[in-house]
């Protein structure tokens, strides 16, 4: 609002300044020095007029600098005016344009004014201005004093627009930047949510599609569909948990990537390296083998971060085995201490034939993605041509 405001009053000014110097061209044009009158030509009229209008033309200059500029030096070029329009409306092309034409449109405006001076310093020494600076008499020294007045006269808006044109290019690149981290923290924030929803609902529905399909098998087995059923109804309800978390999520941002402290009222916590027996244990209710093997030093100071790392990586890893390699026998390890970091590592047998996957194969993806935000390293493939192994380690600094 105030850059607006000053920029009114600076048009008001030089438009003031534009009238007020063809007043005073237009009176010097009609004088006559004997009789001390003013006896105007039509000529002289149509140039004060030109003048005005050039004059009235500089509240337009930011929006058509071009055309303006080329409208000031009509009274200057044509009539034998002052170029003070001209000069003004040079400082506006300067901040717009960085083309050819500035150069261009500063020599023919610094000509106007050499011109404009010429003029000037040959009228009668009573209604001479430029005659006082650089001499009346023609000669080598007027011709010089002329030229470096009119460079001076031309730099000056010159610089001045090319000053302003820098700095309004300057906001609107950093306006960019910041609409362009504004855009990469929505697609970061996009990225972590999608690869929670993976990790939090893609492990509950395969255990849920297992343990349905343990359901449907164990029909004739009355006390097995029971506990089937119970187990699916378990399922089916923490997936409605992790699903309103999931949504939580999504409408206010928070919930999946708090670092540390408390969550608040209502809302899950993170799982950490505490969970992970209760992790084996559903996935074991779900009909997977594992072998498990837990050697950890100072689990509960584990940073919340890490542990969570930790949970979602080995939950995707069951999560591949259960989909990929039904039936087989799982071998979990899950070492690590503060300094020597924490080492993940899921080996399972490659099955003969492998069943088609409703999984998005993005599982990996995600959990490279974990490891490597947190500056570990991650392996996974065929191992020793029978088996598949997923190995991650995670550092774990020292407090």
């Amino acid at each position: 609002m105030a850059r607006r405001v000053l920029g009114v009053v600076l048009t008001v000014v030089a438009v003031a300044a534009c009238v007020v110097t063809g007043i005073f061209v237009f009176s010097t044009q009609g004088y006559l020095p004997g009789t001390k009158t003013f006896v105007p030509t039509w000529w002289s009229v149509l140039g004060f007029l030109a003048s005005i209008g050039a004059a009235v033309m500089l509240c337009w200059r930011h929006r058509w600098p071009l055309l303006v500029t080329g409208i000031a030096l009509a009274p200057s070029l044509v009539f034998g005016f002052e170029s003070l329009a001209a000069l003004i409306s040079l400082a506006a092309l300067a901040a717009a344009r960085r083309d050819r034409l500035l150069p261009l449109g500063a020599v023919v405006v610094y000509a106007a004014t050499a011109l404009a001076l010429w003029r000037d310093a040959h009228r009668h020494r009573d209604v001479t201005i430029a005659g006082l600076i650089v001499g009346r008499e023609t000669s080598a020294g007027q011709v010089i004093g002329i030229l470096l007045l009119a460079s001076v006269l031309t730099a000056i808006p010159l610089a001045v627009g090319i000053t302003r044109g820098v700095r309004d290019d300057l906001a609107r690149r950093d306006a960019l930047e910041r609409e362009l981290r504004a855009e990469m923290t929505r697609r970061a924030e996009r990225t972590r949510i999608a690869r929670e929803m993976h990790d939090v609902l893609g492990h509950r529905l395969s255990l849920l599609s297992l343990q349905a399909g343990a359901l449907e098998v164990n029909q004739g087995d009355h006390a097995r569909a029971t506990e089937a059923a119970r187990t699916v109804r378990t399922t089916a309800r923490q997936s409605l948990d992790d699903l309103r978390q999931v949504i939580g999520v999504l409408r206010d941002g928070k919930g999946f990537a708090e670092p540390a402290g408390d969550p608040r009222p209502g809302e899950h916590a993170q799982p950490g390296l505490a969970d992970i027996p209760e992790l084996i244990a559903n996935t074991r209710r779900s009909g997977l083998s594992v072998n498990i093997t837990i050697l950890l030093d100072e689990a509960a100071a584990a940073p919340a971060l890490l542990g969570t790392a930790a949970y979602r990586i080995l939950q995707e890893a069951l999560t591949n085995v259960l989909r990929h390699a039904p039936g087989v026998v799982a071998d979990v390890a899950v070492r690590g201490g503060p300094g020597a970091g924490l080492t993940i590592e899921v080996v399972n047998p490659l099955p003969a034939t492998a069943p088609p996957s409703p999984g998005s194969g993005t599982g990996l993806t995600g959990i490279t993605e974990r490891v490597t935000l947190l500056g570990g390293k991650v392996g996974a493939g065929p191992a020793d041509g029978e088996k598949f192994a997923l190995r991650a380690w995670l550092p774990w600094e020292r407090h």
